[in-house]
């Protein structure tokens, strides 16, 4: 016993270790800091006047303004979401895009309240969302059962993998109804029924009769996804979370569910946020990309913007490992090294070892978004004398370019 308590274990990096001991010290700690966040949201009593605010912009529907959310482990904090703004405009679809690891889907699941409690917590920042009745609120701020009238009414997700968000031993039907009758307060079984039957035609559902009485087993992968898509329509939300709908689905019906999304976006007269890796999606679908990298952001602006006028070294390496139709290569380029543990980041900017651009102005701290025009943002110590710098390759985000204007135009 007293050899396994001498143990060490690696934790962070290639250089630093944990005792058992200052484990258990840390968790103590963590302990008494998660009891202090769960208190505050487990709150019913609270007047709303606590947790109203106002948008800055009216013709946002979020606004993330400088969003932290830490994850209190064992062998430290975990800063998935390090300071995270940007707007989510009405009618939009705005694209989140990055490595695994870069916080994209902890910052949905922040706006949905889902992040894994009680390690999991919102510790700084605001998450404005101006509902259908006029009000804005802070969701950072707002207790458990009133976010239960917004989550899945008015701001609904579609998960990543559908096989694990449908309940196995209930059928189709009974989960769909279930989200109606839950949100929709005086509906009969045979209304939210009908309701079902609607949305599943609405997506494109074939023998809607059937597959409501099916099982997610029996139903293929994109069945189920467009099943989780017309169970995010039921009530009509303003915003759809989309986090990589498409991941798991083969090239076609990839296409139908994007096709699906772009429609169902003007039919509802609301907004996306797409989460994906693809950026080929990206120029294709949305109107507004946001970059992010081991929790901040790299940059955000128009897909024009983007995929133009690339300024931050990772976004240009994301363009560059895109394959390229008009380009022949014998090997697909590759960012060297991979996104950093979230603990214990440095001080400086975090991509500087595994960037190609590292200069000696790397050294200092983080870099401050820089302002390109009135939607395009960078942070990167590389403009700081100049913006005008051009730094990317044309021939090689070329492609995605003329993608990317084809598609909105």
């Amino acid at each position: 016993m007293a050899l396994f308590k001498k143990k060490k274990i690696q934790s962070i990096g290639d250089s630093q270790y944990l005792t058992l001991r200052e484990e258990r010290k840390i968790a103590k700690e963590n302990a008494k800091i998660t009891k202090a966040y769960e208190k505050r949201k487990n709150r019913t009593k609270v007047p709303e006047s606590e947790y109203l605010t106002e948008m800055r912009d009216p013709k946002n529907v979020v606004e993330f303004d400088n969003l932290h959310t830490y994850f209190y482990t064992d062998v430290g904090v975990s800063k998935a979401v390090n300071g995270v703004s940007f707007d989510i405009p009405e009618g939009s679809i705005v694209g989140v895009v990055g490595e695994s690891g870069c916080g994209k889907s902890v910052t949905s699941l922040s706006l949905m309240q889902l992040v894994q409690a009680p390690q999991g917590q919102i510790v700084e920042g605001q998450i404005r969302y101006k509902a259908t009745n006029g009000k804005c609120y802070d969701i950072a701020k707002m207790p458990r059962n009133e976010m239960l009238h917004i989550r899945g009414k008015e701001i609904s997700m579609i998960f990543q993998e559908p096989m694990t968000s449908l309940n196995p031993v209930f059928t189709i039907g009974a989960q769909l109804d279930e989200v109606v009758l839950l949100h929709e307060p005086g509906t009969t079984k045979e209304q939210a029924k009908a309701r079902s039957l609607e949305m599943l035609k609405l997506v494109g559902i074939a023998m809607c009769e059937k597959v409501y009485d099916s099982y997610p087993h029996e139903l293929s992968g994109g069945m189920r996804q467009r099943v989780m898509i017309a169970m995010s329509l039921s009530c009509n939300p303003r915003l759809i979370i989309a986090d990589e709908p498409t991941t798991a689905l083969d090239v076609t019906i990839q296409a139908q569910i994007l096709d699906l999304l772009r429609d169902l976006r003007h039919k509802i007269q609301g907004s996306i946020m797409l989460i994906t890796h693809d950026l080929g999606v990206i120029a294709e679908m949305a109107d507004y990309v946001v970059v992010m990298y081991a929790g901040r952001i790299v940059e955000k602006g128009t897909v024009r913007e983007i995929f133009h006028t690339p300024k931050h070294p990772y976004t240009i390496g994301l363009m560059k490992s895109k394959p390229s139709v008009n380009k022949l290569v014998e090997r697909l380029y590759s960012i060297p090294g991979q996104v950093p543990n979230p603990i214990n980041m440095p001080k400086h900017c975090y991509y500087k070892n595994r960037c190609e651009m590292c200069q000696e102005c790397c050294e200092g701290d983080f870099p401050e978004l820089m302002q390109f025009s009135e939607t395009h943002f960078a942070a990167c110590h590389l403009y700081r004398d100049n913006k005008d710098l051009v730094i990317y390759d044309s021939l090689t985000t070329g492609a995605e370019s003329e993608k990317a204007e084809v598609a909105h135009e």
